[in-house]
């Protein structure tokens, strides 16, 4: 499998895109995170595709797709789709300011946008990250617990040495960031391997910067060990360094880059391996440790911002026949969504807690609340959607289309503009289930329907929630707990990026809101001014 040849190519072909818009050398800022939905195999034809998405004052974004072809049957299947930032080298004090880039597609349009949201999220970063960190200092951790078979990081670690030679580099003399990319996955492999009775499988690279350039005759040091695991993948960091022979002889050498990989593994029979839980020992361990944590939300915000994937629509045509049967289903979803092993912490604020399960492509949220009103009534205002907007920023209006019964409403809702893009609506079931007996779960589930009444609107992007709503427990007579899920789609996920990334508390915020309303409340139901 050659995962990483996909690296090694990807930075050459996005200098000629650079240097071409721009007229002058232009060099690797940065590469955002790269994901592999495919692996491409010896024999199999790789197209590579670069082009340049925005240009701002000194730096542009290029846009790299990778697609493999097997040339016995004609398939071809996306490897991957990467971003780069490229910056512009003026010869002299000379300035320079790049010309726009020409759209001329839809697509064109959608990835301009993008383009913004994706430099936000770059530029904001190093604080995102530390911010994080500081959160994760906060709450308790489940490492304090003893496991048997967790494992010390001590024995992932692998060092290696690569002398840079003119094959290695390019045409301003430096080595290809490629290259150094293509050595730290060999050693990262062997890092991961060290964990699990199988090959590991790159799944993807973390977004890194390249702090400085390294040239023919250097001394590459890589040094990789694993972070942290995350039930079935495992994140490795690797450290590179460069040495000229005066630094060498010295021992001071210059930090050039760091990355971190991500793997997942397979067994003999494809499925998927669990990695062993890490056992951090020492001071640095700890800052790794939580340093992955950290890197794992960002990254789970940045995968639904740095592309733009067509959403393939799964509701279902609202039959008044068939009533029963999509009823009970929208509530037996949401249950088995509930139900999921898996769930991970991502945040923890007061009463509020923030869990998210990634399987496969799909992404979930969860996201508990501690209510101080009887569940009852909780019930009550969190089951009228109408009510939703008093409370919900992300909703702006919402009415009844359909009262199907004391039990289901089909609902027309519209929400607030987002990346400047149109807003968007949806037309959702809302299905009600009071508690067989007292102490149970009063569940309200949302799922979007087609109806033909209601056609999708030229004004309104039509979204879809594919499967979403609360389950409501009693405490005791006056308190509850609310749990929110949501199976984030693709025409959703931008109102959830930004919080899943640590860049924005928007659910945090929304979910404090959603408290106050409900404290606020009488027990007709009326609401206090708040």
């Amino acid at each position: 499998m050659l995962k990483y040849l996909n690296i090694t190519i990807n930075t050459i072909l996005p200098v000629f895109e650079a240097e071409k818009h721009a007229g002058i050398s232009c060099v690797t800022a940065s590469v955002d995170d790269i994901q592999f939905e495919e692996t491409a195999k010896v024999g199999q034809v790789i197209t590579i595709k670069a082009k340049v998405t925005r240009a701002f004052s000194t730096s542009m974004e290029i846009s790299i797709k990778v697609i493999v072809q097997d040339m016995l049957t004609g398939i071809e299947k996306l490897v991957s789709v990467a971003f780069s930032t490229f910056v512009a080298k003026p010869v002299g004090k000379e300035k320079i300011h790049l010309k726009p880039v020409t759209l001329l597609t839809e697509q064109d349009h959608v990835e301009h946008n993008l383009a913004s949201e994706r430099r936000k999220v770059r530029l904001h970063h190093e604080d995102t990250f530390k911010n994080l960190m500081k959160e994760n200092s906060e709450f308790d951790d489940p490492i304090c617990d003893e496991e048997e078979g967790m494992v010390s990081t001590g024995g992932t670690a692998v060092q290696s040495i690569e002398l840079v030679l003119p094959p290695h580099a390019n045409h301003h003399g430096n080595t290809f960031g490629g290259q150094i990319m293509a050595w730290m996955e060999s050693l990262a492999t062997i890092s991961a391997s060290r964990l699990c009775r199988a090959h590991p499988l790159l799944k993807s690279v973390d977004m890194f910067k390249f702090r400085g350039p390294s040239a023919v005759g250097d001394r590459l040091v890589f040094n990789a060990i694993v972070n942290n695991t995350f039930q079935t993948c495992v994140e490795v960091g690797v450290r590179v360094e460069a040495f000229d022979c005066q630094e060498w002889s010295k021992g001071q050498g210059r930090h050039i880059n760091s990355a971190f990989l991500i793997y997942n593994a397979v067994n003999d029979k494809e499925e998927m391996v669990t990695f062993p839980r890490i056992k951090p020992i020492s001071k640095d361990d700890f800052r790794r440790y939580h340093g992955a944590i950290a890197r794992k939300r960002i990254r789970l915000g940045r995968k639904y911002v740095t592309s733009h994937k067509e959403e393939v629509p799964v509701c279902v045509q609202w039959d008044i026949s068939n009533q029963v049967s999509l009823s009970n289903a929208n509530v037996e979803a949401l249950k088995n969504l509930a139900a999921k092993s898996g769930w991970e912490v991502t945040s923890a604020v007061e009463k509020i807690k923030i869990y998210t399960l990634e399987e496969h492509d799909l992404l979930s949220v969860w996201v508990e609340k501690h209510v101080e009103r009887p569940a009852h009534l909780t019930y009550h205002l969190l089951s009228d959607f109408t009510k939703r907007p008093l409370w919900d920023p992300h909703f702006v209006s919402c009415e009844v289309i359909n009262w199907v019964s004391e039990g289901d409403q089909i609902y027309y809702i519209t929400c607030p503009i987002m990346n400047g893009d149109k807003p968007k609506d949806l037309v959702v079931l809302v299905s009600r289930r009071r508690p067989l007996k007292d102490g149970s779960t009063y569940t309200v589930a949302v799922k979007s329907v087609l109806l033909p009444s209601v056609p999708p609107c030229p004004h309104y992007i039509r979204s879809e929630i594919i499967c979403a709503g609360f389950l409501i427990r009693a405490i005791d007579s006056s308190s509850c707990t609310v749990s929110y899920f949501n199976q984030i789609s693709a025409s959703i996920s931008p109102y959830f990026a930004g919080n899943l990334g640590g860049w924005s508390k928007s659910i945090e915020e929304t979910a404090a809101s959603c408290i106050k309303f409900i404290e606020n409340a009488t027990d007709g139901g009326l609401i206090n001014t708040f």
